[in-house]
C-alpha cells in the first residue's frame, strides 16, 4: 500500500483551531490533536488533511500566511507538530498540509519589502499595475466581492488580491517567487509531512495578461475567466508535481475552484496532481439521486482510467452536508447523513470526511453579527448594512454566504464546552450541541458515528471497495446502485435516496447469491432474487459465487 497508499486511504479534514484544545486557551493545538489520534485511529482513518498551521493574522483564519517557516503560537510549538507527526505516524496515520501558494498576507516579510518603494528587489514578487484613468488596472473582482485590486497611495500603483485585500497575490511569473515557495514545500517535506492540499492552484498568476473579464449576458456578474485557470498554470502544476513526488510515496490533493468536470480533470492524473477535490459532486445543493449519479456517471466516463475522484460533501468552506441535504426532521437528517456516508465510502474515489460529521454535527447558526469570525460573512453582512438594509436581512445573508456555519468546535462530550476545551472557544458552539457528542454516541450500536466507524471498518478490510472499478452504475426511481469488482470479488451497493421503498430485482444484476455486509436498516439478505429497498438504507453486500 506505501507507494500509493492515498489510493485506498480514507481522509479526515481537521480544522484546527475548531478540533481539541490541549492548552485551554479556547483555540484548537497540536497538543490537542494529538490527544485524540487514537479516536481517529479507532474510526479507521489512515490519513489527516490539516488546515493552515503557519504564522497568520488570521484575516481568513489561516489562509493569510505571514511566515511559512513558523508555527502559529496559538497552535503550538514546531516540536508539538514534530510529536504530533510522529504520534500520527506510529499509528499509521499519515499527514497531509495544506499550503497557500497562491497568496501570502499583506503582514509577510515579503510584501512589507516589497510596498516599500517600485525599485524595491521584492516589488515584482507581487502583481502591482499603474492605474487607469485614475482608477484600477481592470475589472477583476475579488472572489469575497468588490475589486481584486487595492491602492498603494505610497507608491501610486495598485496590487492585486483575488480574494481579501490582506491576502496579496505572488507573481508566479517571476523565477524568484517559484524558487521560494519550492523551498517552502521542501521545508515541510522534510519536516516528513506526507504531502499537500494545495489551495486554490488554478488561480496562481503565471502571465502577465490582464484582460478584462467578461460578463454573464444582461448582468452584473462577472466571469472569472483571464483571473483563474491562465496560459501556463498547467506546466506549473507538472513542475510542482515533479518535485513533490520526488520524494518517496507523497500525496498531492488540489483544491481547484471549479464545478466544471472537464476543467477539474485537467489538473489531475499522472504527472500532475493526485486528485482534486470534485466539486462538481461535493457541492451538490440538493438531496437529489439523480444529480448525484449524474455527477457519479459523468466522473466515470470523462476520466481516463489513470484518474480517481475525489468523493466529500463537507469542507470547512461550505455547508455541512447533514443541514444542506435536511427537510427539517432531525431523525430523517440522520438517516440522510448515513445514506452519504455509505456511498462516500463505497463507491468509486478517494473519500474525504469532514471533522464532526461521524457525530451528525449541523450547521452553526450565528445570532449577534458581533461574534461573526469568518471575513466573507462580515464583508456581507457590512456591504448590507451600509446598503441600508435591517440588522436581520444582512445577518441572514451573513449566515448564508460566511463558512462560520461549519467551523463549530468538535462535541465530544456533554461538559461546558462539549469537551473541546476548558475555556470559552473561539467560535460559539451550537445552543444543542449536547444532543451529538461522541461520548453519547460512541456506545449506541446503531448511532450516526457508529455506522461510519463500520463502514470505514468494512472499507479497510475489503480490497474491493477500495480499489474496485464499476462494472455497473445504475439510476432508477430515487435508487443509486452499483457493482464494483476487483480481483474476482464483487461488491454491490444500494441506496435509497426516496421518500418511499423501492423494490430491485437482484437476478437481473447477478445470477448467484448475496451476503450482506452491512446496512443501517436490516441485519440479513434473506430473499435472493427481488428486494424491497428501505427508504434512506443503504445495502452493501458481496456477490458469492454457488
Amino acid at each position: 500500500m506505501e507507494q500509493n497508499w492515498w489510493k485506498q486511504a480514507v481522509f479526515y479534514e481537521v480544522y484546527i483551531p475548531s478540533f481539541c484544545d490541549g492548552n485551554g486557551d479556547g483555540i484548537g493545538d497540536f497538543k490537542g490533536l494529538t490527544s485524540k489520534l487514537d479516536y481517529l485511529k479507532e474510526l479507521g482513518i489512515n490519513g489527516i488533511w490539516l488546515t493552515p498551521f503557519y504564522k497568520s493574522p488570521k484575516v481568513d483564519n489561516g489562509y493569510d500566511i505571514a511566515d511559512y517557516y513558523q508555527i502559529d503560537q496559538d497552535y503550538g510549538s514546531m516540536a508539538d507538530f514534530e510529536y504530533f507527526v510522529q504520534m500520527a505516524n506510529e499509528r499509521q496515520i499519515k499527514v497531509i498540509a495544506d499550503l497557500v501558494l497562491n497568496h501570502t498576507s499583506s503582514e509577510h516579510a515579503w510584501f512589507q519589502e516589497s510596498k516599500q518603494s517600485k525599485n524595491n528587489t521584492k516589488r515584482d514578487w507581487y502583481i502591482w499595475r499603474d492605474p487607469v484613468v485614475q482608477g484600477p488596472p481592470n475589472n477583476w473582482e475579488s472572489f469575497f466581492g468588490g475589486t481584486a485590486w487595492e491602492y498603494d497611495e505610497a507608491t501610486d500603483q495598485y496590487y492585486y488580491h483575488a480574494f481579501a485585500k490582506e491576502q496579496v497575490d505572488l507573481n508566479w511569473a517571476n523565477p524568484d517567487v517559484k524558487n521560494a515557495m519550492f523551498d517552502v514545500m521542501k521545508f515541510w517535506l522534510d519536516k516528513g509531512i506526507d504531502g499537500f492540499r494545495l489551495d486554490v492552484i488554478n488561480f496562481l498568476t503565471v502571465n502577465r495578461d490582464f484582460k478584462n473579464n467578461p460578463y454573464k449576458n444582461n448582468t452584473d456578474e462577472q466571469i472569472h475567466l483571464f483571473d483563474k485557470d491562465q496560459e501556463g498554470i498547467l506546466d506549473l502544476v507538472k513542475e510542482i508535481s515533479q518535485f513533490v513526488h520526488s520524494y518517496p510515496s507523497k500525496f498531492l490533493v488540489g483544491e481547484v475552484g471549479s464545478e466544471d468536470l472537464n476543467v477539474l480533470k485537467d489538473y489531475c492524473g499522472p504527472g500532475k496532481l493526485d486528485v482534486v477535490f470534485n466539486f462538481n459532486l461535493g457541492s451538490l445543493p440538493k438531496f437529489d439521486a439523480e444529480s448525484i449519479f449524474l455527477q457519479l456517471k459523468q466522473m466515470e466516463q470523462i476520466y481516463t482510467n489513470q484518474q480517481i475522484p475525489t468523493l466529500f460533501f463537507s469542507s470547512h468552506d461550505m455547508s455541512r452536508h447533514i443541514s444542506r441535504f435536511s427537510n427539517g426532521d432531525r431523525q430523517d437528517e440522520e438517516e440522510r447523513a448515513k445514506l452519504i456516508a455509505g456511498l462516500m465510502l463505497s463507491a468509486k474515489g478517494v473519500p474525504f470526511i469532514y471533522y464532526g460529521d461521524e457525530i451528525g454535527m449541523r450547521d452553526l447558526i450565528i445570532e449577534d453579527p458581533s461574534t461573526l469570525k469568518d471575513v466573507q460573512g462580515k464583508i456581507a453582512y457590512e456591504f448590507l448594512i451600509k446598503s441600508g438594509h435591517s440588522r436581520e436581512v444582512a445577518l441572514e445573508e451573513a449566515n448564508k454566504k460566511g463558512r462560520d456555519k461549519s467551523r463549530s468546535p468538535m462535541q465530544w462530550d456533554q461538559s461546558s464546552f462539549a469537551g473541546f476545551s476548558t475555556a470559552e472557544p473561539w467560535i460559539h458552539l451550537p445552543n444543542n450541541f449536547h444532543l451529538n457528542t461522541v461520548e453519547n454516541l460512541i456506545h449506541e450500536p446503531f448511532s450516526i458515528l457508529c455506522f461510519y466507524r463500520q463502514l470505514i471498518k468494512l472499507r479497510n478490510e475489503n480490497d474491493v471497495m477500495r480499489l474496485g472499478s464499476y462494472t455497473r452504475l445504475e439510476y432508477k426511481n430515487h435508487l443509486i446502485y452499483f457493482i464494483r469488482e476487483y480481483n474476482n470479488e464483487r461488491v454491490l451497493g444500494i441506496f435509497n435516496f426516496g421518500g418511499m421503498s423501492q423494490f430491485l430485482d437482484l437476478k437481473e444484476l447477478y445470477k448467484h447469491s448475496w451476503k450482506l455486509l452491512i446496512s443501517n436498516k436490516r441485519s440479513s439478505l434473506e430473499n435472493q432474487s427481488e428486494i424491497v429497498v428501505l427508504p434512506n438504507e443503504v445495502i452493501i453486500a458481496s456477490l458469492l459465487e454457488d
